[in-house]
């Protein structure tokens, strides 16, 4: 961030559910619409005009989701390892290895699940001692039945050990077209959302698509790539 606001106006946002945000109670109210809805209000607020969307992991979705459906309110948009949706839910279609590497997110749907969740092991990704104490307070200033209702919001309840007999195989459903240009930067060494989901990303960006796989980091590139990722941005953003 200190990297991009010498060049741009950055404004970093909690979600829903996460630190001091808002926190309210039942499924519905993490659903995609909403989270979209949040962040049409936060562009709008420091407006008028086009922003440059970035988002991680579920805030990728919603970054996708936002470019799809808001294509008014964006100029540019940046992922994180989170593929486009259509690919993910394709690979948990149709991917063995994705379907397997999937389980924790079934496991967060469990009614009981945030019982047995520890906020202590959200944080092992964060490297260095200092910075993960502050996502340590901030996490459990956060709700863990909103964390999780993120999966169970967003997620099929049914993954496809659980089709019919027969090997039908839920259909994936369309998105609107990106009409901006993306760029997506992924760690390959990501066990949750493996690559294989990045395949045919450039059929649904109607502008140019920059792909950056970066092999030595996982699913956290910011962190495990941090130089190379703020070069990337900067770069792709200023050129």
């Amino acid at each position: 961030m200190p990297a991009l606001a010498k060049h741009f106006h950055v404004v970093a946002i909690d979600q829903r559910g996460y630190n001091l945000s808002d926190q309210p109670e039942g499924v519905e109210n993490y659903k995609t619409d909403k989270l979209v809805a949040d962040l049409v209000a936060v562009v709008k607020h420091f407006g008028p005009g086009k922003a440059v969307i970035v988002g991680h992991d579920w805030g990728g979705l919603v970054a996708w989701t936002f470019a799809m459906t808001h294509p008014e309110l964006t100029d540019r948009l940046i992922v994180l390892n989170l593929p486009h949706p259509r690919g993910l839910l394709r690979e948990i279609a149709t991917n063995p290895n994705q379907q397997k590497n999937s389980q924790y997110a079934r496991d967060f749907q469990k009614p009981d699940a945030a019982q047995h969740v520890k906020v202590e092991y959200l944080t092992g990704w964060v490297k260095d001692p200092e910075a993960r104490k502050v996502y340590l307070a901030a996490l459990k200033r956060s709700s863990l039945e909103g964390m999780l209702n993120y999966y169970k919001a967003k997620l099929p309840t049914q993954l496809p050990d659980d089709k019919d007999r027969a090997g039908a195989q839920p259909a994936v459903p369309a998105f609107p077209a990106v009409t901006c240009p993306v760029l997506l930067i992924h760690g390959l060494k990501d066990q949750a959302l493996l690559p294989g989901a990045l395949n045919d990303t450039w059929n649904w960006v109607e502008k140019d698509l920059t792909l950056v796989t970066i092999p030595g980091a996982g699913h956290f590139v910011q962190q495990d790539a941090a130089d190379l990722v703020t070069r990337t941005i900067v770069a792709w953003l200023n050129r």
